[in-house]
């Protein structure tokens, strides 16, 4: 914190002195993303020192914080949505692009589904866990949230797709990758983005996105095509309803027109009652 406030003894260090380095660190370019993880340090520390009775009260609680500026999302249209269908067709990893362009997943959620987690006959998949590199190994780790957890029903011809991958031997399913590398391994999320993803965005003509745009793409066609947002939100593991129309609001003006129009429909023609 220096030489904001490393001069300062503890005890005086005042609610104005740290809203003052804050905005010193602004001024020198530091990301609101930076000012908030040093906010979260320092009142750390603070609590520290009122447990050890150093100072009666933390200052860092009176402390406003620069918003942190929101990445925009980036989606595929529905038309282009359906060029990136045809331009799956027949790709090496043609299940995996369109079981995440249908269901929101996220890539880590995808690329680490085994046979277990599928139920074909009943057209789900179990998302249960996600696949990481962790000190020099993959490893499966719990969804961040218990709402993470949850069963995605799977669109007809996605379960098809899978259908055609399925292991001939039972014994190699079970808990066997669903994706893998050309090697067997697990697949490596930016390789699979550099070798495979964005050559197919380049040869198609589509925006450059990132694969996690996938997710924000399904959300926003579902939105669009009437699915309740409840539904929706359940189907990405989002922790409420509100957080789900809070990330897709660019959808809502669109809602809201369609919205008005069936009402208008309804009222001004007594027949569709």
């Amino acid at each position: 914190m220096r030489p904001g406030l490393g001069p300062k003894p503890l005890a005086s260090v005042s609610a104005l002195d740290i809203q003052t380095l804050y905005r010193d660190l602004l001024v020198r370019n530091l990301s609101a993303r930076s000012i908030r993880y040093t906010h979260a340090v320092l009142r750390s520390a603070l609590n520290q020192a009122m447990r050890w009775n150093l100072i009666l009260a933390n200052p860092a609680d009176s402390v406003d914080l620069p918003r942190q500026g929101r990445r925009q999302i980036r989606v595929l249209t529905v038309e282009q949505a359906r060029t990136f269908v045809k331009a799956i067709s027949g790709h090496p990893y043609w299940a995996l692009f369109a079981l995440a362009l249908t269901t929101g997943m996220r890539p880590s959620e995808y690329l680490g589904l085994t046979w277990n987690d599928l139920d074909l006959d009943r057209g789900t998949v179990s998302v249960s866990h996600a696949l990481e590199w962790q000190k020099g190994g993959w490893q499966f780790a719990e969804t961040k949230r218990s709402r993470g957890r949850r069963v995605v029903k799977l669109q007809a011809w996605v379960v098809a797709l899978l259908r055609e991958q399925v292991p001939r031997e039972q014994e190699a399913r079970g808990d066997v990758l669903v994706f893998r590398a050309q090697r067997g391994g697990p697949i490596r999320e930016s390789r699979f983005v550099r070798d495979h993803f964005k050559p197919l965005l380049r040869s198609a003509g589509l925006p450059a996105i990132r694969l996690y745009d996938l997710r924000h793409t399904a959300a926003t066609i579902s939105l669009i095509a009437g699915v309740s947002p409840k539904v929706i939100s359940e189907q990405l593991g989002h922790a409420s309803v509100a957080f789900t129309l809070d990330v897709y609001s660019h959808v809502l003006p669109h809602m809201q027109d369609a919205a008005a129009e069936k009402v208008q429909a309804l009222l001004m023609n007594p027949t569709l009652q």
